[in-house]
């Protein structure tokens, strides 16, 4: 995994007649070059980790739609030389527990909100936006260790990896009280603002689109396809749940049904010619 030997170059070898034969085989290195480079434990836990966990930190806590200059370049070249130097192993472990750590803060930010259902509603929104967002910077400085280690030895892939620690650790502990809200939401025009539950349900479906069993009628209404298709055998079916649907829409105090009792019995539309 290391960067070759650089090729020797005759006028940097000794060639003194004084000199031993050893002493002309041997070349002069670029001081900084990789084959020279050592890496200790003491290196990667005193300046790569450390380094890197910061970057990560920005990343997770950074606001939706912000920027943070953050260096990729050097935070991919850290990830580089900790694979090369054989701490993948380590590197990972290392980022799966931070991430790990972070998310399972974000369930009990969450639970703090559980006794007001619209600030629950948003809140979870934006927590999902802004974790989303922040892989997609993450997983790029871990490119190099995705490749050579998660991929050609774990088998795995790291993008789906950290979605899947949000999805354990997050998600799962609230959807069915999540889903209930936004449900109990529909029924009241406006209460959750039409971008925020389109938003949310479309990155709940893309975490995990087993999350539509849960609630396969309110995902629906945002995502096409979720529904088996319509048959003629279900047709009693939809038409009481149409039925239902004007009930609640009629109990709404802000709904005005068509009012024809202006209009004079069997006045004929008029024409214009």
């Amino acid at each position: 995994m290391d960067e070759p030997m650089e090729s020797i170059d005759p006028e940097t070898t000794n060639t003194s007649n004084e000199a031993g034969e050893n002493d002309r085989k041997i070349p002069l290195l670029r001081p900084g070059s990789m084959v020279m480079m050592t890496l200790t434990l003491e290196d990667y836990e005193s300046k790569f980790w450390p380094k890197l966990q910061g970057a990560i930190d920005q990343l997770l806590n950074m606001q939706p739609g912000a920027y943070i200059p953050i260096s990729y370049e050097q935070m991919y070249s850290c990830v580089y030389k900790c694979v090369c130097k054989q701490f993948s192993e380590r590197l990972y472990s290392d980022l799966i527990s931070h991430i790990t750590k972070h998310v399972q803060s974000l369930s009990c930010q969450l639970q703090t909100s559980v006794d007001d259902a619209k600030e629950f509603v948003e809140c979870f929104s934006y927590l999902m936006h802004q974790y989303l967002q922040a892989l997609s910077g993450i997983v790029p400085i871990f490119n190099y260790l995705n490749r050579f280690y998660v991929q050609s030895k774990l088998k795995k892939e790291l993008n789906e990896e950290l979605r899947k620690l949000f999805r354990e650790h997050t998600v799962d502990h609230h959807i069915s009280y999540l889903l209930s809200l936004m449900e109990a939401a529909c029924d009241t025009p406006f209460a959750i603002s039409p971008p925020t539950m389109a938003s949310l349900i479309k990155n709940l479906y893309s975490l995990n689109p087993e999350y539509a069993m849960v609630n396969s009628s309110l995902f629906a209404r945002f995502i096409p396809n979720v529904l088996p298709p319509t048959t003629l055998a279900n047709l009693e079916q939809y038409i009481e749940e149409t039925r239902q649907m004007q009930q609640q829409m009629n109990r709404l105090p802000d709904f005005n049904s068509h009012d024809n009792s202006r209009k004079r019995t069997f006045e004929d539309d008029i024409s214009v010619n």
